[in-house]
């Protein structure tokens, strides 16, 4: 089976513009978080897919310098980006993950793969026992084809993988719960500010001990030694940006002419 790794990446954010670039500690957090993911054992391909919006174009430059594969495509239908990146790569299944998580665990991608049920369409972390950065989502190229063939929501081509979490009747989905306890109410992402000072902390710490493949228990045990530096975020709640999707949702229309680049 061959697994394509794809980070969604844009500099577009309303709430922390250009924050995948941002300096983390010496390097763009997208970088970081390139880095993170190549450290996988079962990553094949790592693409990053990004937009072909004008300001995107310090993404394609730094991947560009790193020798990172890049996809630009639509930039409100997200779900058409990631179909025809897939094309593309010819992978069985499609691991899509975001740059706004720089403390991503490679270990925890290598989990969920080892333990993937064969006839599974989609895996993710439904239940959210896991910190809100920790996200990623399995899906098989044949169930995304489905969802970009069916998916007529703008929530459901912004949000990639909502069409299939939605249809448990058409797709055989499969949880990834945490094993070391619930710890969902943690937020690890960064979409504010505060989010990008409380992730700056975390990568000073294990930056300055040497340990900079750091994984989320030691993450975990650090913040139960500092427990205050989670009040640097926690005025915000996960998932803000679907809800506001939802609340603003509406029918879209496709035309014929939305065929794959290259199948």
């Amino acid at each position: 089976m061959r697994f394509a790794v794809m980070i969604q990446a844009r500099c577009g954010s309303s709430r922390l513009p250009g924050k995948v670039i941002l300096n983390l500690h010496g390097k763009p957090m997208l970088q970081w978080m390139i880095e993170r993911v190549q450290m996988s054992r079962y990553a094949d391909d790592v693409i990053v897919v990004t937009s072909f919006g004008r300001e995107d174009l310090p993404i394609v430059s730094l991947c560009s310098s790193m020798g990172v594969p890049v996809y630009c495509g639509s930039q409100n239908d997200v779900l058409d980006r990631y179909y025809q990146a897939a094309c593309l790569t010819k992978a069985e299944y499609i691991v899509r993950l975001t740059a706004d998580c720089p403390c991503f665990d490679a270990g925890l991608l290598d989990e969920a793969i080892s333990t993937l049920d064969k006839d599974a369409d989609y895996r993710g972390m439904m239940s959210e026992t896991f910190a809100d950065g920790l996200d990623l989502e399995i899906i098989k190229f044949k169930a995304l084809e489905k969802a970009w063939r069916e998916a007529d929501k703008a929530s459901e081509r912004e949000h990639v993988t909502r069409y299939l979490i939605l249809h448990p009747e058409l797709f055989k989905l499969q949880d990834f719960v945490s094993e070391s306890g619930n710890f969902g109410e943690k937020r690890w992402t960064v979409d504010e500010p505060e989010d990008f000072e409380f992730v700056k902390k975390i990568y000073g710490h294990f930056i300055r001990k040497g340990t900079e493949n750091f994984g989320y228990r030691d993450i975990l045990a650090y913040l139960k030694e500092n427990p205050e530096l989670e009040q640097l975020n926690a005025m915000h709640s996960r998932n803000e940006g679907l809800q506001k999707s939802i609340a603003n949702d509406y029918t879209v229309i496709r035309h014929e002419s939305s065929v794959p680049f290259n199948k």
